[in-house]
C-alpha cells in the first residue's frame, strides 16, 4: 500500500511539474511577442462601454492579463481618467461616444466619472452619449447630462422616477427554522443586527438611509437642471410625475435630445468629423486606447521622477484566513497585505507621499486596530492622506483614523461610529427541529461561552456586552485623537450612525471634501512637491512570480477573478461569514445601503 502511495505522489508531482513548464513556456513566448501599438487615424472617435458597475481600479489576476491583453485597460475610474486626458490632448482624436444602459455603481464613484468627463469636455472636443435596447436608468442618466447630445432608440426604457434604499429582515425565517439570533451592541444607531432582529426598520435606520438619498437626489437633480435649464423645482415635479411612455416624456422635456439608432448616430458622427457619410466612421474601444502611452497621445509627463503613492484598499476588513483557503484574500483587506504596501511606498525613495484609498463597510474590529496602527505608524515617516470611495464606514472609518488628513466625497457612505457581536443560538433547531442532543465535558467555567447549542447565561451576556462596550470606548478614544475632539463629543456623532461625506465634514469628522485626485494634491502640497507622478498600489504581479511562488495555492487565488464581478462580492462576504473567528467583534456598516 505505500509503494502505491508513493507511486501515486510521485506522478502526481511529475505531472504537476510538466503543468507550470508548458504554461512557462507559454509565458516566456508571450512575454518574448513585442505587440505593436494601436493605430490611430485622424479624425477618430474613442468608444467606451459603459454599464453595471464602475469601480475605482482594475487589477487582473495574471492569468487573465496573459490570455486577455486588455484586461488591464478595463473600464474603471482610473483608466476612465487616464483615456479621457489622452483623449483631450491627442490630436487625432476628434471626440468621445459613449454607449451606455443601466449602471449599478455608487454615487461616490459616479460624481468621480462625472468630473473626469467634464473636465474631458473643456478641452472643447465633442461627448455623445447614447444608450441601447436595455435603456437608461438614473445613474446612466446623471453621467448623460455632462454631453453635448444623448441620443436613444425610440423604443427602450428611460427610468425617471426617483430613489429607493431596500431593507431586509431575516427574523420571521430565523423563526421558523429555530435559529435566535444573539445580539451585543452599542449606540442607537448601531442597526447591523436589526434584520435578524425586527420586521421593519427602526426610525434611526429610516433616517440615515433618508439623507444618504437626498444627498444622491442633490446631486442628480443639479446635474439635470445643468443640462435642461430647469429649475430643481421643476425637476422633481418631473420625477413626481407618472412614469408613462417615459421615453417620449424625456424627447418632449429636454432630457434626451433625439431618438437615433446607433447607425444614425454614426452618421451623425461623420458629419462631426467631416468624414463621407459612404465612409466608414473611424473608431478606437476604450481598451485599444488604453494601450496607447500618455506621451504618444500629447501629454507632457512631469520631470521629476518624485512619486505620490496610492494604495487601494477594498473589501471587507478581515484576518488573514490562511493559505489553506484556495481563493486567498481577495477581495478583502487584511493586516499583512496593507502593510505590505505600506512598506513598499515608505521603502521607495521616490515617493514622497501617500494616499490611502479606502472602499470598505468595515469588518473585524481587531484588524482593523491593526491597520489604523499601520497607517498611523506610516504617517510618521512620510505625509499619509485617507482617501474615502463609495464607503468608509465603520472599521473603513476607525483605519481612516492613522491618516494626516481625511477626504470624503459628498456622497462618501461613512461614519457609522460602533461595535457589535452576532451570534446565533441554534439550540431549538438542533434539538427541536432536527433531533440533535450535545454534552458538554469542560474544565473551567467560561470554556463553553460561545457554544452556540445552549442559551447564554446571564453572566455570560454581561461578559460578551462588557467586550463589545470596551471596543467601542476604543473606537471612541482612537477618533477624539485624530479629529481634535473629546470622547463625550465623539459619542455624541456616533453610536452607529451613517453619514455621508457631506455631513460628516460639517460634524466634523473628515477634513475635505473632494476626490482621490484631491486627496493626491493635498498629499503632494504636505509633501512640497510641485512635479510627481501617480504609483498606484498594488503592483500587479506577473504569471510567473504567481506560478514559481512558494505555496500551490497562491495560484488558486487568482481564480477567483473569473467569479462574475456582479456576484463577487457576495462570494466575497459569504466565504467571510463561513470562516469568521468565533465570537470576533464587528466595526461593519450597518445595512447594505445600495440606492437603486
Amino acid at each position: 500500500m505505500t509503494f502505491f502511495k508513493s507511486f501515486l505522489a510521485s506522478c502526481l508531482g511529475i505531472f504537476t511539474s510538466f503543468t507550470l513548464l508548458v504554461i512557462a513556456f507559454f509565458i516566456i513566448l508571450a512575454a518574448n511577442s513585442s505587440e505593436p501599438l494601436p493605430e490611430v487615424d485622424t479624425n477618430t472617435v474613442l468608444t467606451i462601454e459603459m454599464s453595471g458597475n464602475i469601480p475605482e481600479r482594475v487589477t487582473p489576476s495574471p492569468f487573465e492579463s496573459y490570455f486577455n491583453p486588455g484586461a488591464a485597460h478595463k473600464l474603471s475610474l482610473v483608466t476612465l481618467k487616464e483615456n479621457l486626458q489622452k483623449a483631450a490632448a491627442d490630436d487625432r482624436v476628434s471626440g468621445v461616444w459613449v454607449k451606455t444602459n443601466m449602471l449599478s455603481t455608487s454615487w461616490a464613484n459616479l460624481e468621480q466619472a462625472y468630473d473626469y468627463l467634464k473636465e474631458y469636455k473643456e478641452s472643447g472636443k465633442f461627448l455623445y452619449f447614447s444608450t441601447d435596447d436595455i435603456g437608461m436608468n438614473e445613474q446612466s442618466y446623471y453621467l448623460a447630462t455632462v454631453a453635448d447630445s444623448i441620443f436613444s432608440p425610440p423604443n427602450t426604457n428611460f427610468e425617471f422616477d426617483g430613489f429607493l434604499s431596500q431593507f431586509t429582515f431575516y427574523s420571521d425565517m430565523l423563526d421558523k427554522i429555530g435559529i435566535e439570533p444573539e445580539i451585543f451592541r452599542v449606540g442607537k444607531y448601531k442597526s447591523a443586527v436589526e434584520p435578524y432582529l425586527e420586521t421593519s426598520a427602526s426610525p434611526e435606520s429610516r433616517e440615515q438611509a433618508r439623507e444618504i438619498l437626498n444627498t444622491a437626489t442633490t446631486t442628480f437633480v443639479e446635474a439635470v437642471s445643468q443640462k435642461t435649464g430647469k429649475t430643481p423645482e421643476a425637476v422633481n415635479e418631473l420625477l413626481s410625475s407618472p412614469p408613462v411612455n417615459r421615453l417620449q416624456f424625456a424627447l418632449d422635456n429636454g432630457l434626451i435630445d433625439a431618438f437615433a439608432f446607433d447607425n444614425e448616430v454614426e452618421i451623425i458622427l461623420k458629419e462631426r468629423t467631416g468624414i463621407d457619410t459612404n465612409s466608414d466612421l473611424n473608431t478606437i474601444s476604450f481598451s485599444t486606447y488604453g494601450k496607447i502611452p500618455a506621451v504618444n497621445a500629447g501629454i507632457e509627463m512631469p520631470s521629476s521622477f518624485d512619486r505620490i503613492a496610492v494604495i487601494y484598499a477594498n473589501g471587507l476588513i478581515m484576518p488573514d484566513l490562511g493559505s489553506e483557503s484556495p481563493f486567498g484574500t481577495s477581495g478583502m483587506i487584511t493586516a499583512d497585505d496593507l502593510q505590505e504596501q505600506l512598506d513598499e511606498a515608505l521603502n521607495n525613495s521616490s515617493v514622497k507621499g501617500i494616499v490611502v484609498h479606502i472602499n470598505s463597510p468595515g469588518g473585524s474590529a481587531t484588524t482593523s486596530d491593526l491597520i489604523w496602527n499601520s497607517i498611523k505608524t506610516a504617517s510618521e515617516e512620510k505625509p499619509v492622506v485617507a482617501s474615502m470611495g463609495s464607503v468608509a464606514a465603520s472599521g473603513g472609518y476607525y483605519i481612516a483614523m492613522g491618516a494626516d488628513t481625511v477626504v470624503a466625497n459628498p456622497n462618501t457612505i461613512t461614519g457609522s461610529i460602533g461595535i457589535f457581536n452576532l451570534l446565533f443560538n441554534a439550540q431549538e433547531l438542533t434539538q427541536n427541529k432536527i433531533g440533535l442532543d450535545f454534552e458538554n465535558v469542560k474544565t473551567h467555567p467560561y470554556a463553553d461561552l460561545l457554544d452556540l447549542t445552549t442559551t447564554f447565561t446571564p453572566a455570560e451576556e454581561q461578559i460578551i456586552q462588557q467586550n463589545v462596550e470596551q471596543g467601542y470606548e476604543v473606537f471612541l478614544n482612537r477618533v477624539a485623537e485624530a479629529r481634535g475632539m473629546s470622547r463625550d463629543e465623539v459619542h455624541e456623532l456616533a453610536q452607529g450612525r451613517v453619514w455621508t461625506g457631506l455631513a460628516a465634514q460639517e460634524a466634523g469628522l473628515v477634513d475635505e471634501i473632494g476626490s482621490v485626485d484631491d486627496a493626491i494634491r493635498i498629499a503632494a502640497e504636505m509633501a512640497g512637491m510641485e512635479e510627481y507622478r501617480v504609483e498606484n498600489y498594488p503592483v500587479q504581479k506577473g504569471l510567473f512570480e504567481v506560478l514559481m511562488g512558494s505555496a500551490e495555492t497562491k495560484m488558486y487565488a487568482y481564480l477567483d477573478s473569473w467569479i462574475p464581478y456582479s456576484k463577487s462580492e457576495d462570494v466575497s462576504n459569504i466565504r467571510m461569514l463561513l470562516k469568521q473567528p468565533a465570537g470576533q467583534n464587528w466595526m461593519i456598516l450597518p445595512t447594505e445601503i445600495k440606492i437603486n
